[in-house]
């Protein structure tokens, strides 16, 4: 029972004597209908008493007439709820009535209905799988912006490179006792993670001269598996994979104290994947005094000398290792400090960020909020709708839809900042972003992947795969968020047109800030999705490389979200990646990003998106031309690069343009492609019978047995081509409910894929700095409310 509703019924002296109108009390009253008194409900009995004496009604109550007779169950019940209604002592808040048309009401969005969020009551605790042990501590940091220009490390080829010891020779002073790794599949959560009482991992100092560092990572986003103590003041450090997989450390969030302050300590992470990194050309990392934050009021910066990334010579059999070494001199004795490989946000900071929108009475009449699904292990996926309301529903239905996403890849927080200042900006009472709602429709993810955002993972999601790999899945089940993401977009194109659809995301090999498109086939619209980009750049030139830009559509990423919109019909379909470590590029060359330059990225995507769509195309056309010079300089280098001579005066524009780029620098995300993993392990051992294995697989039904009980499992595809070959990674396995944990066995289905990896931290080609563009006033849009189309499976509805 609502507490609400239950304190007003036990104040009441009376109660109904008839059950049926009990419920339908309760029912009014809770929904808003209900106004009344108990007692103006027409009885139920007495309506049966009328019904058996009087067998013919019309709807509006009248009795006698023989054309409209009611002579099923529902229309009785119409009945019935059009006598409540008519009651002058009934009153709806939720019914509204056009001036000119009171027969046919609509109904008023039920805003207090489905509101996520409230002051009310606390935030929504995150979920954890439930082996993994969390400490009760709330760990929070402030924003904080340097007074002064953090400039990259400048490497004088003299670094000490530490041989690894290990813990034969070391001391190990934290390990977490438990980490899901390859082999083990997520299979629940609760809050809180692992029951049971929190271990102390970390050492017991021996009194107040021992100066052995404490660590900690069991918070939310962190990730330290393992310390060991190789000298008084050298640690060698472990990071945990990606759950359920051995892939994936990169992203490194973890806590020390017990610090002193005149000693040089060195760290050393020895197990990164990944041969190429941006601390080879001078990247630092990031610390956080919790002493400096209380007293000062300073937050992250930028920390480290003798930087090193070099391979690990231990040869152990398995992938190689590269190390990250780096030494540091703490502020402050017996300090509490972090470091971390990029600035943290947390699923927490995001709810916070949403509750304070939630109850903002300005932000939120233009700004609904509601719940996307549900991850895998239960934590809410947020869908923003942002737009002011337009007064009739053809104005409403004439504004595009910019869709944007961040964090489908955990353990990249730039998105998130980048996302968190564009939502500053756009939720603003700024004219140009009044301007944006008028003219546009926002869906915003803001975190995609929040399940691998609070256990710190860098790449996967708790079914151990790469989400970015998974658009055109049909696994619901196993991948909800992307599942409902693309069915978020499907609709949302089925009621206008979308503009730009951007995914925001983090690069650990590039500097500055770049976007991945798709190339456009169609003359009519070609190089029209470089305009985009190349506009951001002159927006943003010390910050966004355009020469950076990467348009290709290679076969490994057609999985990725960029793709998969583009190939369902958005023109403008980025991947937007900003760099972990800093720009190259004017006034900000040499230097490494901080937060406030990534919330400016975000104001530069809603200045963008204006002069993208403004009715005066003399930007436009300028930017178009650009890029057709662009490209023919581009096209001559690739010509004389092959020795080949080439007219370009004529059909030069039908050259296709994919063959003239270069692979993008991808990740090696594509290694966690495929069935996720407890699907894995069962196709592994399952034996597909096919008479002629030269037949394409029949997508509608395929059936798979299991080799030990031999029980049959259907698989459901509901593909509407059916004359696409099956996809291995679309397959859907419906469990028997007393289905028997499968030996583990690595996953199958990978894909291989290895684009060039590269390290672009030269000065760009001077590209044309953004002319003094005036800004054309667009034509304002009249403010109402539309009701759009809902979502009946999830129970959401959407505005406008």
């Amino acid at each position: 029972m609502f507490p609400a509703l239950e304190m007003q019924l036990k104040q009441e002296t009376h109660r109904l004597p008839d059950p049926y109108e009990d419920f339908m009390y309760h029912h009014l009253q809770y929904y808003g209908y209900f106004k009344a008194q108990r007692g103006s409900l027409p009885n139920s009995a007495t309506y049966q008493h009328i019904q058996k004496n009087n067998p013919r009604y019309l709807l509006n109550g009248s009795l006698g007439e023989k054309d409209d007779l009611l002579p099923d169950t529902l229309q009785k019940e119409k009945l019935l709820y059009s006598h409540m209604l008519s009651s002058p002592r009934l009153r709806s808040r939720q019914l509204l009535y056009d001036e000119l048309d009171e027969v046919n009401p609509r109904l008023r969005e039920p805003r207090e209905l489905f509101s996520i969020l409230s002051t009310k009551r606390p935030l929504q605790a995150p979920r954890w799988p439930t082996e993994c042990e969390v400490i009760k501590e709330n760990i929070h940091h402030i924003e904080w912006a340097p007074p002064q220009p953090e400039y990259l490390y400048q490497p004088t080829g003299n670094e000490k490179v530490p041989e690894i010891v290990g813990e034969e020779k070391g001391t190990v002073v934290y390990q977490l006792d438990s980490v899901p790794t390859e082999g083990s599949y997520f299979t629940s959560s609760r809050v809180g993670g692992k029951r049971g009482i929190i271990k102390q991992l970390a050492v017991t100092l021996q009194g107040p001269e021992d100066n052995t560092l404490l660590f900690e990572s069991r918070f939310e986003s962190g990730n330290l598996q393992k310390a060991v103590r190789v000298d008084t003041y050298e640690y060698e450090l472990t990071l945990r994979t990606d759950l359920y997989t051995n892939k994936h450390t990169q992203w490194f969030y973890f806590r020390v104290q017990n610090t002193r302050k005149d000693a040089t300590y060195r760290f050393t992470i020895v197990n990164l994947l990944k041969p190429k990194s941006l601390y080879t050309v001078g990247m630092k990392p990031l610390l956080y005094s919790q002493f400096d934050a209380n007293t000062r009021n300073i937050g992250w910066r930028r920390e480290g000398n003798d930087i090193k990334y070099y391979k690990n010579n231990t040869d152990d059999g398995q992938q190689p290792f590269y190390c990250l070494t780096w030494t540091i001199q703490f502020p402050y004795d017996q300090d509490t400090c972090f470091f971390a490989h990029f600035y943290p946000y947390t699923y927490t900071d995001l709810q916070c960020y949403l509750l304070s929108v939630a109850n903002n009475p300005i932000q939120s009449q233009f700004c609904k909020l509601r719940t996307l699904c549900r991850s895998l292990a239960g934590n809410t996926v947020y869908l923003l709708t942002i737009t002011n309301p337009s007064q009739t529903p053809q104005e409403a239905a004439a504004k595009k839809a910019v869709v944007l996403s961040a964090r489908v890849h955990p353990g990249e927080s730039n998105g998130s900042w980048v996302m968190k200042g564009f939502l500053d900006f756009i939720l603003s009472n700024s004219p140009d972003a009044q301007l944006l709602r008028d003219i546009f429709v926002f869906k915003v993810l803001p975190m995609l992947n929040p399940d691998g955002v609070i256990v710190g993972n860098y790449r996967c999601s708790l079914a151990g795969r790469d989400l970015n790999r998974h658009y055109k899945t049909i696994l619901k089940e196993s991948f909800p968020c992307i599942w409902y993401t693309r069915n978020m977009i499907k609709r949302l194109l089925e009621e206008r047109e979308v503009l730009l659809y951007c995914d925001f995301h983090g690069h650990s090999r590039k500097n500055n800030i770049f976007l991945y498109g798709c190339n456009n086939n169609n003359h009519k619209y070609w190089l029209h999705e470089r305009v985009f980009p190349l506009m951001l750049s002159k927006n943003a030139p010390d910050k966004f490389s355009f020469h950076s830009c990467n348009f290709k559509v290679q076969k490994c990423k057609e999985g990725t979200g960029r793709v998969v919109m583009w190939r369902m019909g958005i023109l403008n379909s980025y991947t937007m990646e900003s760099t972990f470590g800093g720009s190259t590029l004017g006034s900000k060359k040499g230097t490494h990003f901080t937060i406030e330059d990534l919330k400016s990225l975000g104001y530069h995507v809603c200045d963008t998106l204006l002069d993208l769509c403004d009715p005066d195309q003399t930007k436009f056309t300028q930017c178009l031309a650009e890029l057709k010079e662009l490209l023919q300089q581009k096209i001559h280098k690739k010509f004389n690069e092959l020795g080949r001579d080439k007219d370009l005066e004529g059909s030069w524009s039908d050259i296709s343009l994919s063959d003239i780029e270069s692979s993008t620098s991808g990740s090696d995300s594509s290694l966690s492609d495929g069935l996720p993993v407890h699907l894995a392990n069962i196709a592994d051992e399952t034996n597909f019978n096919r008479r002629d294995k030269d037949t394409p697989l029949d997508s509608s039904m395929v059936t798979l047995i299991l080799p030990k009980n031999k029980e049959r499992i259907q698989i459901n595809f509901n593909r509407r081509d059916k004359d696409t070959p099956l996809d291995p990674s679309m397959t859907t396995l419906i469990l028997p409910k007393n289905k028997e944990k499968m030996q583990n066995k690595k996953p199958g289905f990978t894909v291989s894929c290895s684009p060039k990896r590269t390290i672009n931290c030269s000065q760009e080609p001077a590209l044309g700095v953004k002319p003094n563009w005036p800004r054309s006033r667009y034509p304002a849009t009249k403010r109402g409310c539309v009701a759009m189309a809902a979502y009946p499976s999830l129970h959401i509805h959407t505005y406008p």
